[in-house]
C-alpha cells in the first residue's frame, strides 16, 4: 500500500451512530527518514521534542519495525512490531520509530460516546496504551478495509467504516485479553473451568475445588481466570447460579426454598438477598413478573 492519509468530514446525522471515523491512513517510514512527515494538518502534526495532544482517539497498528512511545499516563516504553498504540483525547503523547528500522503504521482516528463509554468502563486504559497483539490478520483486514473505503467516500461509507471500527475495537480487546495468558494451553484450561462451573452449578462446589480438580493453585487460577474473563471465578460461579435461579423462578411449581436448596445457597434469606443485589428484584417479584409474562420489565 502506498503512503496515504485522509481527514474526513462528519455530519451531525452520521454522529448519531455514537461512533465515527475522523481520519485514516498508512505510512511506511524507512530507516533514517524524518518522522512524522510534514504533510499532515497542523492540529495533527507533531515532533518528538514537543509531542502533542489530540481531541480524538487513535488506533495505530505497527506491523514492521520498532520504536518508542511515551504519554502523560505511561512512561517511555519500547514499541515492537505487532503492537497497537491507543491514543486518548486530552492525553499528551509522543512516539517515533527507531532511526535504524523505521516502521509501518496503519491508523484510524475515531470519536463518539461509544468509545467514551469503553474508556469509562475501563475496557481500555490510559495507563496501558500499548497492546501487543502480534500479527493478526483480522485486525489488519479491518484497518485496511476502513482505509480503502475512505478513498472512495461512497454514499453511506461513514456508517460502514464506523461499524468496522467498532468491530476492530472488539477484536483488539479480545486478542489483548487472550494474550495475557501464557499460552494456548491456559486458554483451554479456562474454557474447561467454565464447563465445570456450569456442570456443577447445582452441586456443593467451589472455585477452590475446581482449581484442585485442574491441578493448579487457587491463587494462580483466580488471577488467570480474572485476566481472561474480567471477573473472579467466585463471581462467575455466583452469576451462573443467579441465571439458573431465574430459569427456575419462571416455573410456577418451584418454591424459593426449593430453589435455594437446589442451588446450594446457605439459606433462603441468603439466596433472596443475593438475588436482589444482582437483579434489582426480589425472587418473589421476579417470579410474579416472569409467570405473568412481564419479561420486558425484567430485561429493562
Amino acid at each position: 500500500m502506498e503512503n496515504y492519509h485522509k481527514y474526513l468530514p462528519v455530519s451531525d446525522d452520521e454522529k448519531k451512530w455514537g461512533l465515527w471515523v475522523l481520519n485514516a491512513g498508512f505510512t511506511n517510514i524507512k530507516p533514517s527518514v524524518n518522522y512524522p512527515f510534514i504533510d499532515h494538518p497542523s492540529h495533527h502534526f507533531f515532533n518528538w521534542a514537543y509531542g502533542r495532544t489530540l481531541q480524538e482517539y487513535q488506533i495505530i497498528y505497527i506491523t514492521r519495525g520498532e520504536g518508542t512511545f511515551e504519554s502523560d499516563s505511561c512512561a517511555e516504553q519500547k514499541v515492537e512490531e505487532g503492537t497497537i498504540i491507543f491514543l486518548f483525547p486530552g492525553e499528551w503523547h509522543r512516539y517515533k520509530p527507531k532511526e535504524n528500522t523505521g516502521w509501518d503504521e496503519y491508523w484510524i482516528g475515531v470519536s463518539g460516546s461509544v468509545v467514551d463509554n469503553l474508556l469509562e468502563k475501563e475496557v481500555f486504559h490510559r495507563t496501558s496504551p500499548l497492546l501487543h497483539i502480534g500479527f493478526n490478520e483480522e485486525v489488519f483486514n479491518l484497518l485496511t478495509e476502513i482505509i480503502e473505503k475512505t478513498k472512495l467516500e461512497r454514499p453511506g461509507y461513514q456508517a460502514q467504516i464506523s461499524g468496522a471500527a467498532f468491530h476492530l475495537l472488539g477484536n483488539i480487546h479480545a486478542i489483548s485479553k487472550g494474550r495475557h495468558l501464557e499460552n494456548v494451553q491456559y486458554i483451554e484450561l479456562i474454557n474447561k473451568s467454565k464447563i465445570l462451573f456450569r456442570a456443577n452449578v447445582r452441586n456443593d462446589y467451589s472455585p477452590e475445588m475446581l482449581a484442585e480438580e485442574l491441578l493448579v493453585s487457587y491463587s494462580w487460577f483466580r488471577k488467570t481466570f480474572k485476566s481472561y474473563t474480567g471477573m473472579s471465578p467466585g463471581q462467575y460461579f455466583i452469576d451462573l447460579k443467579i441465571q439458573t435461579a431465574k430459569e427456575l423462578l419462571s416455573d410456577p411449581c418451584c418454591s424459593m426454598k426449593c430453589i435455594a436448596s437446589e442451588l446450594r445457597f446457605s439459606s433462603v434469606f441468603h439466596f433472596s438477598n443475593l438475588f436482589k443485589e444482582k437483579t434489582g428484584f426480589s425472587p418473589i417479584q421476579y417470579k410474579y413478573l416472569a409467570i405473568n409474562g412481564n419479561m420486558a420489565i425484567l430485561e429493562a
